[in-house]
């Protein structure tokens, strides 16, 4: 239950990681990039870019969990891997696919990775929000 856990712990680093370097990534992107955000089309896209972006992030990272689950023979199969992933990491929990009793610890890791890594991008996107409408301070400093 130890190693398990340990496994488990790992992915969530990885997932960590991922995060934090694509997020980091989009930030530089971000600030190198004009943006007018004056305009409801320029805003609109850059919106939509951003949860694309995300919603990559996160796939790479139910990705992962179903590699280690495949890899392990923990899953029949990569397909079913990534299906089982992704319900569990959404904490969708459908039930029509489970683990074996070894790694049920495992997949209640990968909930809490999600809804941690949702979070994250929740609040990352709720920031770049805020500060594309926020009001601009610099003009009005004498």
């Amino acid at each position: 239950m130890v190693i398990r856990l340990l496994v488990a712990c790992t992915l969530m680093a990885l997932c960590v990681t991922i995060h934090a370097a694509g997020l980091t990534y989009a930030l530089r992107r971000l600030r190198r990039s004009p943006i007018q955000t004056r305009r409801f089309w320029s805003s609109t896209r850059l919106f939509v870019l951003i949860a694309v972006w995300i919603v990559l992030l996160h796939l790479a990272e139910i990705a992962a969990w179903a590699a280690a689950y495949t890899w392990s023979g923990a899953m029949p199969d990569l397909s079913t891997a990534l299906y089982f992933s992704a319900v569990t990491y959404t904490t969708t929990g459908y039930g029509d696919v489970v683990l074996p009793q070894a790694w049920r610890l495992d997949g209640g890791v990968e909930a809490l990775t999600g809804i941690l890594m949702c979070g994250w991008s929740t609040g990352f996107f709720f920031a770049i929000v805020n500060r594309l409408h926020e009001p601009d301070t610099r003009s009005t400093v004498a």
